[in-house]
């Protein structure tokens, strides 16, 4: 019997073949608007924003980047996923309109094309950055009155309307364009750490504890919290319950909390 304290390492990297990517708000501190710019004290409080990348069809946090919102927060997370997937080009990645996701997408999961010369007189023209020919991102926008959402409009952003059915009729969770799946991670997280809720007195007074408690809750998520949607039927009739991490392959049982936590760092978030 294998060891229970190690990962399933003849099927790495996790059988993703979508991927989900969101941000999520929160504060430390206090919230961005009484954030006083001049008072070093103020320097790591205010908006603390988790940049997460899911896998739908197997419900799994793939990478985290706690942090203000920017463009370089979105740039380490879609690197990271594509290290963690062995630089395997996901079938379909879906996004908010959120515009860093583009640049950090193609910086991922793109080829340098050089044009063939042309023969002329003139400088050669530069090499480009084009998309991987196995990609394809779409885009989901959200129109909102009165805080609630009235219209849903996607687009494609790389790839083709046929790439993207193709990707969508052999997704085992989805049906059409859709941030659905991060979306609602995002409330299971927020359930699960009470640091993150909208409106609570027991939001983090330090940056560093916010930050840790973040990675823990949703790391340990993937390999210690089986997923009602995740459950196997044996062929006995019995069903078998899974987590995030036993559905993409990473893990062949329910992780306890001591387990988990005994594995190094590096590999447990793997």
């Amino acid at each position: 019997m294998p060891s229970r304290c190690t990962t399933n390492s003849s099927l790495f990297p996790p059988r993703t073949k979508e991927v989900q990517f969101d941000e999520k708000w929160s504060f430390v501190g206090k919230k961005e608007k009484h954030v006083d710019p001049a008072d070093p004290a103020d320097a790591r409080k205010g908006d603390n924003w988790d940049h997460v990348a899911l896998d739908p069809e197997h419900r799994l946090v793939l990478a985290t980047v706690p942090g203000k919102r920017s463009a370089e927060h979105v740039g380490e997370l879609v690197a990271d996923v594509k290290r963690r997937l062995g630089d395997r080009v996901p079938r379909l990645v879906t996004t908010d309109e959120h515009a860093p996701h583009k640049a950090a997408v193609l910086d991922a999961w793109g080829v340098d094309v050089t044009p063939p010369r042309t023969g002329k007189p003139g400088r050669p023209k530069v090499a480009r950055r084009e998309p991987h020919p196995d990609l394809s991102y779409a885009t989901v926008h959200k129109a909102r009155e009165k805080g609630r959402v009235v219209s849903i409009v996607t687009a494609i952003v790389f790839g083709t309307l046929a790439m993207v059915t193709a990707a969508l009729a052999a997704s085992t969770c989805s049906t059409r364009v859709n941030t659905s799946f991060v979306e609602r991670h995002n409330g299971t997280d927020r359930n699960r750490n009470g640091r993150k809720v909208r409106k609570t007195y027991c939001f983090s007074k330090d940056w560093l504890t916010h930050e840790a408690v973040g990675y823990f809750t949703m790391y340990s998520y993937n390999f210690c919290w089986p997923v009602r949607t995740l459950a196997a039927k044996e062929a006995d009739g019995i069903t078998r319950p899974q987590t995030p991490a036993m559905a993409a392959g990473l893990a062949d049982h329910v992780w306890t909390l001591a387990e988990w936590l005994a594995v190094p760092a590096g590999r447990r978030s793997a």
